[in-house]
């Protein structure tokens, strides 16, 4: 399915889930009934989206090792991953402050008109493996085939760093053997993307069907406050991404935005980021990052450079203390904005983990581990908005650090050239002949 097509198709099956599902929300008996409707519309997203993480973990590995490989020292993985992790931390810590900014000017929580849950309500959340030492331990695998059935993507690249590097040492023909097939690999993985991409559609439709047939349209207008804020909050996020992307990339960035569309489309109707990482990965490429670069950078963005989930951990933690009623001193909130940067990362693979970090962090300012029950009926509608911003996010600092790379061909390059390579008889000088070719 051509890429245009598929973007039609996406934003038809978005309006009909939600005409479905309101009139399914409107018609079922009870609430009951309502849930069962959901459930069987939950039964083909869940098959779409086990369509997509059977593909994430050797796509990831994949495109790692490819691009790592390809890469003519040490001292480039280095640089390019300095730059990268710069851009992340600059990120996260703008998307924060705006979080953090709009929050107090709109007070959301100061006007909830509807009974507050009990202080001491449980949650069913756990928190207790969030702390630095897990973390850091957890990045490591034990096993790769571990961590690629769990689709672990930090420790999938700390794997693939690990045998990229070695790959790109190995001399003579085994290591020119090994490095087209992973290669292969690669392209064999990108083709299967294209096929299960083409089931986005339906499995949209059933994500969007199936929250509307439960909550219906009324939630927007109880927490409209909160919705309607935390998403001017996000556009204001995208307004200062873009102009910073714009900066570098110049007058290419409309036609980043115009290449991330359906990424972005499917992020948001399915609220998964890893619903997006294939088809974005193509995404990228085609608009002429090398695939190298991608296969590096995106993945760690995917760990490290959660903007829309920044935004959200800043207006959910207030959002609870104006609720409640507690009140925070600027200087109390800029510390805990701090203390979410760094519990935040690596927790993409977590599922519902921009919740989890907020649940730890709650206690260590004495606010009630109950308000997440407030948040929690609209998680989805949230979690939508804040995945599409991921998206966005990681797109421009994959755009960006190529642009700083001399890795992102001009404007006009053939797509067919730019995503789809040939390797050279020398994949050890591949990276160097590159070089040369873009300077002159």
């Amino acid at each position: 399915m051509k890429k245009g097509k598929l973007s039609h198709w996406i934003l038809l099956s978005m309006v009909l889930g939600i005409a479905v599902g309101y009139g399914c929300h409107q018609y079922a008996a009870d609430e009951a009934a309502a849930k069962s409707i959901a459930a069987d519309f939950g039964v083909v997203t869940t098959i779409f989206l086990h369509m997509v993480k059977m593909i994430i973990a050797p796509l990831v590995f994949a495109t790692l090792v490819s691009g790592i490989a390809s890469m003519d020292s040490g001292k480039a993985i280095g640089r390019i991953g300095a730059k990268a992790l710069g851009w992340f931390i600059a990120a996260s810590l703008l998307s924060l402050t705006i979080g953090l900014l709009f929050v107090n000017i709109a007070q959301p929580g100061a006007s909830l008109n509807m009974p507050l849950p009990a202080a001491d309500a449980a949650t069913n959340l756990k928190t207790s493996a969030l702390n630095v030492k897990d973390f850091l331990t957890h990045i490591v695998p034990t096993s790769i085939a571990e961590a690629m059935v769990g689709n672990q993507i930090m420790q999938i690249l700390v794997f693939s760093l690990f045998f990229g590097i070695a790959l790109g040492k190995v001399p003579g023909e085994p290591g020119i053997f090994l490095k087209r097939a992973i290669d292969g690999l690669m392209e064999t993985m990108l083709r299967a993307t294209n096929a299960v991409m083409m089931f986005a559609p339906v499995g949209i439709f059933a994500a969007i069907a199936a929250v509307v047939a439960v909550q219906g349209l009324g939630v927007v207008v109880t927490y409209g406050k909160l919705i309607g804020w935390f998403y001017v909050a996000l556009f204001a996020l995208w307004t200062v991404l873009y102009f910073a992307g714009r900066a570098v990339l110049g007058r290419r960035m409309p036609e980043l935005l115009k290449s991330i569309r359906e990424p972005m489309m499917i992020a948001f109707s399915t609220a998964s980021s890893e619903a997006a990482y294939p088809v974005l990965t193509e995404s990228l490429t085609g608009f002429g990052i090398r695939k190298r670069l991608v296969g590096f950078v995106l993945p760690l963005g995917y760990s490290f450079n959660l903007d829309g989930s920044m935004v959200y951990q800043a207006f959910a933690a207030i959002f609870i203390a104006q609720a409640f009623g507690v009140h925070m001193p600027i200087g109390t909130q800029i510390t805990m904005l701090l203390i979410l940067m760094i519990s935040s990362k690596g927790m993409a693979a977590v599922p519902r983990g921009s919740l989890v970090v907020v649940a730890a962090i709650l206690p260590m300012f004495k606010l009630p581990e109950a308000g997440l029950l407030l948040v929690m009926g609209i998680d989805q509608i949230l979690d939508m908005g804040r995945t599409a911003t991921n998206v966005f996010g990681n797109s421009i600092a994959s755009a960006v650090v190529a642009k700083w790379e001399g890795e992102l061909a001009p404007a006009g390059t053939n797509e067919e050239v730019v995503a789809s390579r040939a390797p050279s008889e020398n994949p050890s000088s591949d990276y160097g002949n590159a070089q040369n070719a873009q300077s002159s």
